[in-house]
């Protein structure tokens, strides 16, 4: 078969002439010839696997950059990159999704705490935060108010005055009056004024550009826990004795494991595992997680560094979360199991009990 104009190519192949002549002049798929009297394309049929790969990847949404290096792939590898594509795709989704339900059970006045002849609940609750047994200084600020739960993890030169400023911006979040239908702006506000605060540090730090924190915060608003998120701090909820890790690790090794590239044990003894891809501080992608959770009597909230989450096996902060009922016991029980596995990080926690308050 001889060379095909660019019209029987664009019927073949599923793309428009247009398309053509823009991946052309963007070098993401040359003709085999251009005419060199009348200027038309001429495409070889051995191109249309590639035209074709091109069509689909542009129906799927990614970018032409990105396309132009899939193309540039062999068959295995690209596929490896293509599953990474729709894994942050997936991951985008996810939160817009959250963002959503966010706003429609706000501005639908949906209130699923509780029948009118329930009692209103309220929290307990208890906050520790650990040097560990290697680091000289402790970097984490852990918080804990009647309705502000806090853990947040600093890192470079101004680790500590950043991850103590992050949670000093929401403190003030800490009131009975706040109406359900702005939790979400007095949220975002708390969250640029944490940004804010973050870069205020980092400006006057040695490393600058390596001075961040991360921020995991749940807001108690009676009958639900609003939730802001960035990094590897996590939140882990105990409910009718089964334990869930309610938050998703920003972090190189979990990205790998969401792109199917590690194995979650691979990832558990990772040597990049606490690199993060996503933080507060300058030069980092500072976008959060929000969503709202609603809460039953009885639940039980850990928010906690990785201090804990990487050294502490999950089974035993189960343990500890279903047998110690005081969470000022339980908190400087998960602490001394940290520092009894070498302590190698700085460790903080914080539980918040949901109970029915007294009247």
């Amino acid at each position: 078969m001889g060379l095909l104009t660019i019209g029987t190519f664009a019927k073949a192949s599923r793309l428009s002439p247009k398309a053509l002549r823009l991946y052309d002049e963007l070098g993401l798929l040359t003709p085999a010839r251009v005419d060199p009297v009348t200027g038309y394309r001429l495409y070889a049929p051995e191109q249309l696997d590639q035209a074709r790969l091109v069509a689909w990847l542009r129906r799927l949404g990614m970018p032409l950059a990105r396309i132009r290096r899939v193309c540039t792939l062999e068959a295995v590898p690209a596929a490896q990159e293509i599953r990474a594509f729709w894994a942050q795709v997936e991951a985008d989704t996810a939160a817009r999704r959250d963002l959503a339900t966010f706003l429609i059970d706000h501005l639908s006045g949906k209130d699923p705490a509780m029948p009118p002849t329930a009692k209103p609940l309220g929290i307990r609750y208890a906050a520790l935060s650990d040097t560990g047994l290697v680091r000289q200084s402790n970097q984490d600020t852990a918080y804990a108010g009647s309705r502000l739960l806090a853990v947040a993890d600093g890192c470079g030169s101004g680790g500590a005055p950043a991850s103590a400023a992050a949670i000093d911006a929401l403190k003030h979040l800490e009131t009975d009056s706040i109406p359900a239908g702005d939790l979400l702006n007095l949220l975002e506000d708390g969250i640029e004024q944490a940004k804010q605060a973050v870069h205020g540090i980092a400006e006057t730090s040695s490393s600058p550009e390596e001075t961040g924190t991360t921020l995991t915060a749940m807001l108690w608003t009676g009958s639900q826990l609003a939730l802001v998120h960035i990094g590897d701090s996590r939140v882990y909820l105990l409910r009718d004795g089964k334990l869930f890790q309610i938050t998703h690790d920003h972090t190189m090794v979990q990205s790998m494991v969401d792109e199917g590239r590690l194995s979650p044990e691979e990832a558990a003894s990772h040597p990049q595992r606490s690199l993060l891809t996503r933080a507060l501080g300058q030069g980092t992608d500072a976008t959060t997680d929000m969503r709202l959770h609603d809460a039953q009597r009885g639940d039980r909230y850990l928010l906690c560094s990785d201090g804990l989450s990487t050294v502490v096996p999950t089974e035993e902060i189960h343990r500890v979360l279903s047998e110690i009922s005081e969470p000022e016991h339980a908190v400087r029980e998960l602490t001394a199991l940290a520092n009894g596995s070498g302590g190698p990080d700085n460790v903080s926690c914080v539980i918040a009990d949901v109970t029915e308050l007294q009247e």
